[in-house]
């Protein structure tokens, strides 16, 4: 039920109102009280969208000036709509009066003498109170639709829909990585209005503070809800609305706080759900996958292929993606938590997909070749190797164990701990001062030989043999060797 204005009032035949100046914009405006007076400036008396009722006493020297500024400060004041009663103090309208509303784009209308005023403000009540008990019924009757849909199978997303068809409003649903994952009505927002939803809820999403927003996209409004507590936000809901009534207000709480209850529950479950499944990965990690299959029913065909991401990776932005995937395409993962970051599991066929998620949710991974459960321990190390090379990259990648046996050893050995001993074991020729460390590097770069790794340094052979005993003895290594030779060059790679 519509809120009253002032065309409702004007609609009751009891009332006997005329409307009288020919333009009636402000007819359909909220009307929210009606009120009447006769003092030459009531404005400091009057609320906000009201109705003045008034006989025209303070009209009856007929001064013109008077009037047009009493209807001026009238308009400056928002007044919804001008009443006269004729009759007790003037027979008719004044005409002047007619001319100052009409140019003020006040509604001025005719009270007739049998109308009394106090009847029209009581009939404005009545619809203000018939208004609110609308209202106040229909928020009930929407509560109670509300908990029967969120009884039925995926109780959430019937829940959200039925808050739709409520308020005829599109609704959205939006899970922790920001990607809408529910709407009703469906494609009831334009693509492009939906993109820049996705960025201001992933906006709102990565502060990670509870917020409620609005915003205007075009012609079309939006107010936005996070779900879950600061520093836990779960996801976020969307309604096509900039404002609510006080009933409709209520209603949405409701529904927040429940999408908040039940994403948290989710929550719950799926934490018990990943301790569940690291048992079952130690368990993969015996190279038996017994256990795996009588606790889940059924895994990942062979041959499959193990991946690991970074231990920075959002986990419920990891589940969100899969998640989709599953619905989306049926595809079967299998995820645990390990020591060395998140653990996934897929068919060898379904390898490809690891490339996209590391580019959908911007996280590095490390991707085993198809093996068979039998040897899933060695896949999970090959996965470990390819994570270490992929967190040497400076973009989001998935890296293959493959593609890091085409690349070198070195570089796979190439960590922290190695770095810092390399360093300190060349120490010694960076204090020399001479660049001993270049000229070592072109030596061993031409098979240690001396002719040409001095003509490519454009030195003497015998400098470069000079600078090559200094070194070694610098050292402490006898570069004639090859093992020291070996040891040297590892050390310049990895420093």
């Amino acid at each position: 039920m519509d809120q009253p204005t002032l065309r409702a009032l004007l609609n009751r035949g009891d009332l006997g109102l005329r409307l009288i100046t020919e333009q009636d914009d402000g007819v359909d405006r909220v009307l929210r009280w009606v009120h009447s007076s006769d003092l030459a400036d009531p404005t400091p008396f009057l609320a906000d969208d009201l109705a003045l009722l008034t006989t025209g006493s303070q009209f009856r020297d007929g001064n013109e000036e008077d009037i047009a500024e009493y209807v001026t400060r009238l308009a400056a004041h928002g007044i919804v709509g001008l009443g006269f009663g004729t009759g007790v103090q003037q027979r008719d309208v004044p005409e002047r009066l007619i001319e100052a509303c009409a140019d003020a784009g006040i509604p001025l209308f005719e009270v007739p003498y049998d109308t009394p005023f106090i009847a029209i403000a009581r009939a404005h009540a009545e619809a203000i109170a018939a208004q609110t008990y609308a209202r106040q019924t229909w928020a009930l009757d929407t509560h109670r639709a509300l908990a029967i849909a969120a009884l039925r199978p995926r109780g959430l997303e019937s829940a959200l829909t039925e808050l739709a068809r409520r308020l005829d409003r599109w609704v959205g649903m939006f899970d922790a990585s920001g990607v809408l994952v529910h709407e009703h009505p469906q494609k009831g927002v334009r693509a492009d209005e939906i993109n820049a939803l996705t960025a201001r809820a992933t906006e709102l999403l990565s502060r990670g503070t509870e917020a409620g927003q609005s915003l205007t996209l075009g012609t079309e409004s939006f107010t936005l809800f996070t779900l879950g507590r600061t520093g836990h936000l779960r996801g976020l809901i969307g309604i096509g609305t900039a404002s609510l009534d006080a009933q409709s207000r209520t209603v949405v709480t409701s529904v927040i706080a429940m999408a908040g209850l039940a994403v948290e529950q989710n929550e719950q479950l799926t934490i018990a759900r990943r301790r569940l499944r690291t048992s079952v990965l130690e368990s993969l990690l015996l190279d038996d996958p017994t256990l795996a299959r009588h606790v889940l029913g059924s895994i990942p065909s062979a041959p499959i292929v193990v991946a690991i991401a970074d231990s920075d990776a959002s986990a419920d932005a990891l589940d969100q993606w899969w998640k989709r995937q599953r619905a989306g395409h049926g595809t079967m993962v299998l995820d645990a938590d390990s020591d060395l970051g998140l653990t996934m599991v897929v068919t060898a066929d379904d390898a490809g997909l690891f490339d996209e998620l590391a580019a959908s949710v911007g996280i590095r991974i490390g991707v085993s070749d198809p093996e068979d459960y039998e040897a899933f321990s060695r896949a999970h190390t090959q996965a470990g190797v390819a994570l270490t090379q992929a967190r040497s990259q400076e973009e989001s990648a998935a890296v293959h164990y493959a593609d890091t046996i085409a690349t070198s050893i070195l570089g796979v050995l190439a960590t922290d701990e190695a770095r810092l001993v390399a360093q300190s074991r060349l120490a010694p020729l960076h204090a020399d001062g001479r660049d001993l460390e270049h000229s070592l590097r072109t030596w061993l770069a031409h098979d240690a030989r001396i002719e040409s790794a001095a003509e490519a340094l454009g030195i003497h052979r015998h400098t470069l043999r000079a600078r090559i005993a200094d070194a070694s003895r610098l050292l402490g290594m006898d570069l004639s060797s090859f093992p020291a030779r070996a040891e040297l060059w590892a050390a310049l790679q990895t420093a």
